[in-house]
């Protein structure tokens, strides 16, 4: 398949995860309005992380990884009725698997809210598990979402397939804005069925096309297929390694609970802006190269060549737009943050604790995005395991030095012990780059060298940098016209900008960021600031 094939469909990915992903940030800003850093907040975003990891284990990473690279080669090579029999397959035997798993997870929820949140009590944990018994049949629905997104992938439809969600955020949108006059903990269950109502869109809205491409939708729980049996056989490491994966986020999440409600929901916050960047250019290049790359024929020398010329042209791409994402976060976090959240309940002083969280995220942001390619070229070549031995030791280092940063680290220090949120998304960050670095190491040893050049990495550095000063220079010229000193509760005094919106001021700073950026880029002739100034000049 042809690069330039491709890159289109990274850029349909792209541009689904966009509007997706936008859509989530207008449905952040209006939970942060209604609910800011309050107890409910807490427990609605505790409660979400539990049926999410039903999703997250039989649904998209999982599916994607196992099913798409089965699916494609049979696509590729004309086996249409093959792949319709090992697409209804795999639906029915998802179905009654995300059954059972619903059913016995209502049962025990319980048991769950005091895994993952153990510093929730008495009306918090009561809050939690009724949400989390609204949102799970919701939630199986969208591992139901990840099969149709597996096959609207494989047939390289990949538009509808990543905007899909924008339907989910608008039903919680809906319930927001309605029931948005209602106590907090009664508008937190109205946002939970909205939810569900969400995800059953989210599905209902794939299907015409997917039935279009299958022709013959016939659920059956057959594994007489051969196709259908080694899909099982790469399910198996991969359930084991998305559970481990979501051992990590589980345990940010407990950790987060020790510290204090608004340091649990706080964390959610930043992770909604790191999985921007993640989403937006790790996902969309992976998940577009994944049947690509499953779909390489020839020599074991001639799939290596092919798989080795993909992954660096891949690496380039995101480090090209990952790379000031990071600089952005570190210092320019407080104007990302404050421009998308900081409304009605979300204060100036929650701005300022969401930068910090953010700061601690860019030191892992690189190497989880560009981790994302590594990984989808294991599942191509059918190794399963690989990446799932290193998310396991990810997990491990995570699990061990977050709970030193987050709980006993900040009172060694002197620090207020919310700073403790800092350590958290900073241990996993750097916990990821061991994870990237083995599966970089692994995989060269396996088809060759892969990596961008050093020389690109500094230039694309250099610009970053450089474009980050200059915006650090323009947002404090703006504080010190436009604000005042205000006091935090943790005693320490910061610059707010409470007489200029804080859209005004993203507006003001980043746009010179990002158009500097790609001056640089150009002066410095790197490949994908020249794309993109010949798609400017042609308009």
């Amino acid at each position: 398949m042809s690069s330039s094939k491709t890159s289109k469909g990274a850029l349909l990915v792209g541009m689904g995860i966009f509007l997706s992903r936008f859509a989530g940030l207008i449905r952040e800003r209006v939970f942060a309005h209604y609910f800011g850093n309050s107890i409910a907040a807490a427990a609605f975003k505790a409660a979400l992380r539990i049926p999410n990891f039903l999703q997250n284990l039989f649904g998209e990473g999982v599916l994607s990884a196992s099913f798409i690279p089965v699916y494609a080669s049979l696509i590729g090579q004309k086996k249409d009725k093959d792949a319709e029999t090992v697409a209804n397959a795999v639906f029915g035997l998802l179905l009654l698997m995300v059954a059972l798993v619903v059913g016995l997870s209502i049962v025990f929820t319980p048991v769950f809210i005091d895994m993952i949140a153990p510093g929730f009590h008495d009306e918090t944990r009561n809050l939690a598990i009724t949400l989390v018994r609204i949102i799970f049949p919701g939630t199986g629905l969208l591992v139901l979402s990840a099969w149709c997104l597996g096959i609207l992938n494989s047939h390289r439809r990949f538009l509808l397939s990543y905007a899909a969600p924008v339907f989910w955020n608008a039903a919680i949108i809906g319930a927001l804005l309605i029931f948005g006059g209602t106590s907090q903990d009664q508008l937190a269950i109205y946002t939970a069925y909205g939810l569900v109502v969400g995800c059953l869109l989210q599905f209902l809205v794939q299907m015409p096309s997917v039935l279009k491409l299958i022709h013959s939708f016939k659920p059956s729980l057959s594994v007489a297929h051969q196709s259908v049996r080694q899909i099982i056989r790469s399910f198996g490491p991969l359930l084991v390694g998305r559970g481990v994966v979501q051992v990590s986020a589980y345990i940010d999440t407990a950790y987060g609970s020790l510290i204090s409600e608004r340091a649990l929901s706080a964390l959610a916050y930043a992770q909604t802006l790191y999985l921007i960047p993640v989403s937006l250019f790790g996902m969309a290049i992976s998940a577009a190269e994944l049947p690509a790359m499953s779909q390489a024929s020839g020599t074991p020398e001639e799939v290596a060549q092919i798989l080795r010329a993909r992954i660096n042209d891949g690496l380039r791409n995101i480090a090209f737009f990952v790379i000031p994402s990071v600089v952005a976060f570190l210092v320019l976090g407080d104007v990302v943050s404050g421009a998308l959240f900081q409304t009605g309940r979300f204060t100036p002083e929650d701005t300022r604790y969401l930068w910090y969280l953010l700061m601690g995220a860019t030191v892992g942001l690189l190497a989880t995005t560009m981790g994302r390619l590594y990984s989808s070229t294991f599942y191509a070549l059918k190794d399963t395991k690989t990446p799932l031995y290193f998310a396991m030791v990810r997990v491990a280092l995570t699990a061990i030095s977050a709970y030193w940063c987050a709980v006993k680290l900040p009172g060694v220090l002197g620090l207020p012990q919310e700073m403790g949120g800092v350590g958290i998304t900073a241990t996993t960050g750097f916990s990821a780059w061991i994870e990237f670095l083995l599966l970089r190491s692994t995989l060269s040893r396996r088809i060759g060298k892969t990596g961008v050049p050093r020389s690109s990495l500094i230039k694309l550095w250099g610009s970053a940098l450089g474009t980050g000063a200059i915006g650090l220079v323009i947002k404090y010229a703006l504080a010190l016209h436009y604000g005042f000193v205000l006091t935090s509760q943790w005693g320490g005094k910061f610059l707010a900008m409470p007489f200029l919106s804080p859209v005004i001021t993203a507006l003001a700073v980043l746009v010179p960021f990002s158009l500097l950026y790609l001056g640089f880029g150009i002066f410095f002739n790197i490949p994908e600031a020249l794309v993109i100034k010949r798609k400017i000049l042609k308009r």
